[in-house]
């Protein structure tokens, strides 16, 4: 931090969008340096997410398999099911040719009486995807049930800076997700973590319809936190008339310039794993496999992606 105090330093942050103060916009973080590991190929490798068969993972497995992704990202439950056996999980991933690129390890309570028991659980989580062959980590913080004030934003920054840390020293990097309804929902309040986040501990999760629907411009801040951004979550979201006011959809579906995010992740030189991600089946009638082949089509018909 400069000798701002930490409210100067967050009305400079919204006053400045052309610059971006991120410990964790630090190159040199690659494979064989110390940090983190990418694919073997280069450039963006789309996989899906299986947050769609809510908690039905073998079945996640297969299906995405079969509508041709080559990655998946897991949740918490594949962790419930396959904690104690870990190379079955590798295997079962292998036989269907999907890499296993990141798990959903839960929210992170930061506060200081949940700092130890929060720690074990996620480090725990850690050497699981180490084990299965797994390669990132990912976290959202749960947030306090009061107002968040400017020092969550520090405390947050250390418990992922300390919990970075561990994940790293066993070969697994971690990335934080923003997210709605957590404590970086908006904009400033991502700056404001990330810009106390090491580097070498803490790598971003950029979430293209979160951050759109949290008040700001994914396009414009891809191309603002650069190298800073470790994954990357394609996802469309658009306006309903029920609580909460919004849809996650199929890409294409909603508002988010899905085309534009990736043209500028290609601008920046993004060289990791785009996940797809759909919350839940939308339409009466369809199904997670069936929203996974609409997102595909998407995918390589109009973002010109490979999978």
């Amino acid at each position: 931090m400069s000798d701002l105090d930490r409210r100067d330093f967050l009305a400079a942050l919204a006053g400045l969008p052309g610059i971006v103060r991120l410990k964790a916009e630090a190159t040199g973080r690659e494979s064989g340096s110390g940090g983190f590991r990418l694919p073997a190929e280069g450039g963006i490798r789309t996989g899906y997410a299986a947050i769609t068969w809510g908690g039905q993972d073998d079945q996640a497995i297969d299906e995405i398999a079969e509508v041709g992704f080559k990655g998946v990202q897991l949740r918490a439950t594949a962790f419930d099911a396959y904690g104690t056996r870990p190379a079955a999980l590798r295997d079962r991933l292998a036989k269907r040719g999907l890499a296993f690129a990141v798990l959903s390890s839960g929210n992170l309570k930061y506060q200081r009486e949940d700092r130890d028991a929060q720690l074990a659980l996620h480090l725990s989580h850690a050497a699981f995807v180490r084990d299965a062959g797994g390669q990132f980590l990912q976290v959202i913080d749960e947030k306090p049930n009061r107002p968040i004030g400017e020092d969550d934003y520090q405390a947050l920054a250390d418990m992922l800076n300390t919990l970075g840390e561990r994940t790293r020293a066993i070969g697994v990097p971690l990335v934080y997700h923003h997210h709605m309804n957590s404590t970086g929902e908006p904009p400033a309040a991502i700056e404001a973590i990330m810009a106390e986040a090491a580097a070498s501990a803490v790598g971003l999760l950029f979430d293209v319809a979160h951050y759109q629907q949290g008040g700001g411009d994914p396009v414009k801040a891809i191309r603002r936190y650069g190298k800073a951004i470790k994954v990357v979550h394609l996802k469309d979201v658009r306006p309903i008339d029920t609580p909460p006011g919004y849809q996650w959809v199929e890409l294409g579906r909603g508002g988010v310039d899905v085309k534009g995010c990736v043209a500028a992740l290609r601008e920046i030189g993004f060289n990791g794993w785009a996940i797809v991600e759909l919350d839940r089946v939308v339409d009466p009638g369809g199904s997670p496999k069936a929203s996974a082949a609409a997102n595909r089509d998407y995918v390589v018909g109009q973002l010109g992606l490979t999978l």
